[in-house]
């Protein structure tokens, strides 16, 4: 009752506060304060730092921070004197009373900051899972849903000058109609789990901008700079220096103004992963930012990028930590884990559930990985629910919003393994479809699943295929299906009735890294190496197949797994262990990415 009173009760006020403020694009180019480091917190099961105890909103709650003014006056809390915790974090793994809790906790730091005339100041958080509410000097400044995509607010009017504190509400409880929804595979961290920063802006500012090669034609690149008012007139350069290009454009009386500049820039792959310095600035601010070239389309069963088939040779990755545990965020955590991927040969990254951290969609483009992004609308989902289906939408712009510009992005996925229906399949064709209106120069794709038949027959039909430009799903073979044994897949046939290219989303089973025994012994690393080598002969076999993402790069944290000695909350279906240590069969994908890529 009372998570069900808080969630109504946020969802209500978000409606009228900053919520909606638009997203600053390429924030970390701007003039930033990192609040990045040691906060505060405050563990609160019962809300009460948010709730009076008849369930009301508390007007003195923590995110006043308030401090005795004389020796009688009761305050049950004091940020001071409580823990700290290293921001960017999750709790689960950084408190260890904290490893399955799911609830409310309070953050709280405090930081100088100089006012500036004419420039307004926001703060930005990279993610927060999954609900936050943002006070700055203990007044609201906005409420956020989801917990994998960024967010700002505009606090200019809420700071002072010299000393102020920010204090956030994190609470992860997970909800029947929230994206995801209660069942899920992997952990739910909670935390402030990405960076936060101050951003100081002036008054009117370039807030987004896009720039990539149009649409057909590799001699175009085109784009637009919006600002965050509607000021005609505006002078803007848009510049990219090894190219040799500097072009003015003017706003609209919207703020927005469009270009296209005539050009041939070296093309963006995985064997050369090339980027340019773009530079967008006008009289009072400049931001620089690195931008790939490439195309990306399908043709028949071919996927075709700058115009050639290509095969994705692929892993699917967590945003799970190497060798520590807990959630990744950072430029060392992100090198790692796609170092591995590179390591196994791989070109391409499918980043799942949810939208991973800027760091990692820009380090893969560095490295020459294409990258499947994708949103949390996972398992069964609360199909019906305006509310659910509004928080996917949400989630699916404000993905494409930040990553727009990012070359390496190559997919946009909407699903993973959801069930056939009429409910669902009006939910996901509306995402489809919006999903085009925000982006056209993408595949689109989803994680279908598939409907054994008798006599080994698999069969992948689904009403989304007319939706997407990929036809992907999630197969497991010899671990979950068919008798459960590698056998399996020798006598696997498949039907996959459509003329678009097929990806392998998922294929896997599980393994305890150092375990061994014979091949037919669930659990050791010799029955995973023997399932892979199966299952690749008998992918191998399939027309059409464009790509594939093995299920999974490194063992990661879930509380679906409980066989104790073996999985230990842990999935075990890393070709890496939690421990970075590679099993047999990182190799076996290895050896066959070997012969796909030369």
């Amino acid at each position: 009752m009372l998570k069900r009173t808080l969630t109504c009760l946020l969802i209500a006020v978000s409606t009228y506060l900053n919520a909606d403020v638009p997203l600053i694009t390429n924030v970390s180019a701007r003039n930033i304060t990192s609040l990045n480091g040691k906060w505060n917190y405050i563990v609160d099961p019962l809300e009460n730092g948010f709730l009076d105890y008849r369930l009301e909103p508390h007007k003195n709650g923590f995110f006043k921070n308030q401090k005795p003014t004389n020796p009688s006056q009761l305050i049950e809390y004091n940020f001071d004197t409580s823990p700290h915790m290293t921001i960017p974090s999750d709790w689960n793994t950084k408190d260890e009373k904290l490893f399955f809790y799911e609830g409310s906790v309070w953050f709280k730091k405090d930081f100088t900051h100089q006012k500036k005339t004419n420039n307004k100041t926001y703060i930005y958080f990279g993610a927060v899972n999954y609900r936050a509410s943002v006070y700055i000097n203990g007044e609201l400044a906005g409420h956020h849903i989801g917990g994998y995509t960024p967010f700002n607010f505009d606090i200019t009017d809420l700071l002072v000058e010299g000393k102020n504190f920010v204090v956030v509400r994190v609470n992860n409880n997970r909800g029947k109609d929230e994206v995801p929804t209660v069942n899920m595979d992997w952990w739910n961290y909670g935390g402030i789990t990405r960076e936060v920063m101050l951003v100081d802006v002036p008054s009117v500012f370039v807030e987004d901008y896009q720039v990539q090669l149009a649409k057909n034609n590799k001699g175009l690149i085109a784009g637009w700079v919006k600002l965050n008012a509607a000021k005609a007139g505006e002078a803007i350069v848009v510049e990219i220096p090894e190219l040799k290009i500097k072009q003015q454009i003017k706003t609209d009386q919207n703020g927005l103004a469009n270009f296209q500049i005539k050009a041939k820039p070296i093309l963006w792959s995985p064997k050369n992963p090339k980027i340019y310095e773009i530079v967008v600035s006008k009289a009072d601010e400049s931001i620089t930012d690195q931008i790939a070239f490439r195309t990306i389309e399908t043709k028949g069963k071919d996927i075709l990028l700058n115009g050639e088939k290509i095969f994705l040779s692929g892993i699917s990755v967590h945003e799970e930590a190497p060798y520590r545990q807990g959630r990744a965020w950072s430029k060392d955590d992100a090198r790692t884990l796609l170092g591995w991927a590179k390591e196994m040969g791989c070109n391409f990254v499918r980043l799942a559930h949810y939208p991973h951290n800027e760091t990692m969609v820009r380090e893969a483009e560095k490295m020459g990985l294409m990258v499947w992004s994708e949103i949390p609308v996972y398992w069964t989902i609360s199909w019906t629910n305006e509310g659910t289906y509004n928080n996917a939408k949400k989630q699916l712009h404000d993905m494409v919003y930040r990553d727009k510009n990012r070359g390496a992005v190559v997919i946009w996925s909407i699903a993973n393994e959801t069930p056939h229906g009429e409910a669902r399949d009006k939910f996901l064709s509306n995402l489809a479809t919006y999903a085009r209106t925000l982006d056209n120069t993408r595949l689109l794709s989803m994680a279908m699943e598939v409907n054994h038949l008798p006599n080994h027959v698999n069969v992948v039909e689904d009403n989304m295929n007319e939706y997407v430009d990929i036809i992907s799903f999630n197969e497991y073979m010899g671990w979950y299906d068919g008798r459960g044994t590698s056998e399996d897949c020798r006598v696997a046939t498949w039907k996959i009735p459509y003329n678009k290219p097929i990806v392998v989303s998922e294929f896997g089973g599980d393994a305890l890294q150092g375990l061994y025994g014979d091949k037919i012994e669930r659990w050791t690393e010799d029955f995973q190496e023997e399932l892979y080598i199966r299952n690749v002969e008998m992918l191998s076999k399939i027309d059409g197949l464009a790509g594939v993402s093995p299920w999974i790069l490194k063992d990661f944290h879930s509380p679906r797994r409980q066989l104790f000695g073996i999985q230990d909350w842990f999935n075990r279906k890393g070709l890496i262990s939690d421990q970075g240590i590679k099993k047999k069969a990182f190799y076996v994908m290895q050896n066959w990415y070997k012969t796909k890529n030369n």
